[in-house]
């Protein structure tokens, strides 16, 4: 298993990580079962934004003996109300459900306290002005919180998120389908049963958010990596091709800034099947060459670089993927951050040594002009 520094948090994650929704049709033991997997496999952090108290013991029972092992998001405003879950801002309620996540669980701590389901910038700037954020300050000064997260699949409220100074690290829904689509505050939309033919790019706010991320140290984890499988399925994906669970997450662990991707697991084959991703080849990671040549939505028709490293291998081991991402986030400045400008200067090899041969044009699914691309980016890093 392969760990990434999750942002600013500073916490080392394992890249395949548990998304613990699908637990709540599972008993005890099938619980600990899954859990016990995961954690030979080298996973240790899970999501549980789920209000239902079984679920919510079932965990703690898991994690029972081992709670040190393991990175908590606990979702701050998920609610059991009349046998429902609810999302609220009311904060008796918001109060109660949180200790009751804490008594459930069985600790005394959640690693990151998710401001949980914001798609609303009026929304987000509600709580982030009111007695919403008063609280999360204070579970944070008593310790009971260590980290301030939050949860959104709207990349216009996941800006205003990692452009403040509250969000330490952001939940966010990321796959190659989402990416297509503009900014809505419904998720809906999302699960469409077919996109406009229009959409062929990854959406310009969608870069940004991800771009922006990187360069203000705000670490993403991810949702709907496999946008809720129907990316499997020729017959439900919007490219009109199916992809596998190791491309959609070569994909989600592609994009700037992501440090985990949060997957549901019904059994422990299904733990297998996506820790197969750290042993899987360049073929099996392949999305790229997929999506290009896929029927319907042809994906980045714009020359856009997506990061995928299908330039390489570079005959003077120029990490091009890393020249193009730094490229793209100085662009977004008037002058080059320092932060970046250091970056690129420590890598093994940047653009000054492009011998422009070619070779990685050659390579790109996406037509990307990686020379040209080189070119500029040694003049601006210059």
């Amino acid at each position: 298993m392969n760990y990434r520094i999750l942002g600013k948090t500073g916490l080392k994650v394992s890249e395949i990580g548990l998304g613990a929704e699908w637990l709540e049709r599972h008993n005890t033991e099938e619980v600990k079962e899954i859990i016990d997997t995961c954690e030979q496999q080298g996973i240790n952090i899970l999501d549980c934004w789920m209000s239902e108290p079984n679920v919510r013991s079932n965990i703690g029972f898991a994690l029972k003996g081992r709670r040190e092992k393991w990175y908590i998001q606990g979702h701050i405003g998920s609610t059991w109300q009349n046998n429902q879950y609810v999302r609220t801002r009311e904060m008796p309620k918001v109060k109660e459900a949180f200790e009751d996540l804490l008594t459930r669980l069985q600790t005394d701590y959640i690693d990151f306290g998710m401001i949980h389901f914001v798609d609303e910038p009026e929304e987000f700037n509600c709580i982030m002005n009111g007695e919403f954020i008063e609280y999360v300050h204070e579970l944070k000064a008593t310790g009971k919180i260590r980290h301030i997260g939050m949860s959104t699949h709207n990349p216009d409220v996941a800006k205003m998120a990692a452009l403040g100074d509250e969000v330490e690290m952001i939940l966010f829904s990321i796959n190659p389908a989402f990416d297509l689509l503009p900014p809505t505050d419904n998720i809906e939309n999302y699960f469409a049963e077919t996109y406009d033919e229009s959409l062929n790019r990854i959406a310009p706010e969608r870069e940004e958010l991800y771009r922006i991320c990187e360069e203000r140290n705000v670490g993403i984890t991810v949702m709907k990596g496999y946008a809720g499988g129907r990316l499997f399925d020729a017959k439900t994906s919007p490219f009109g091709v199916a992809l596998t669970p190791i491309q959609c997450l070569h994909y989600a662990l592609t994009r700037p800034a992501v440090a985990s991707v949060m997957v549901g697991f019904d059994v422990p084959q299904h733990v297998a099947e996506a820790v197969a991703y750290e042993t899987a080849s360049a073929e099996e990671k392949d999305y790229a060459t997929v999506l290009a040549n896929a029927p319907k939505h042809a994906y980045a028709a714009f020359g856009q670089c997506t990061y995928c490293g299908h330039c390489a291998p570079c005959p003077v081991e120029i990490d091009i993927a890393m020249v193009n991402k730094l490229y793209d986030l100085a662009t977004m400045h008037e002058e080059v951050p320092a932060t970046v400008r250091a970056h690129y200067q420590q890598l093994h090899a940047n653009a000054d040594a492009c011998l422009e041969c070619g070779g990685c044009e050659s390579r790109c699914p996406f037509g990307v002009p990686v020379i040209e691309r080189m070119q500029k980016a040694r003049e601006i890093f210059r």
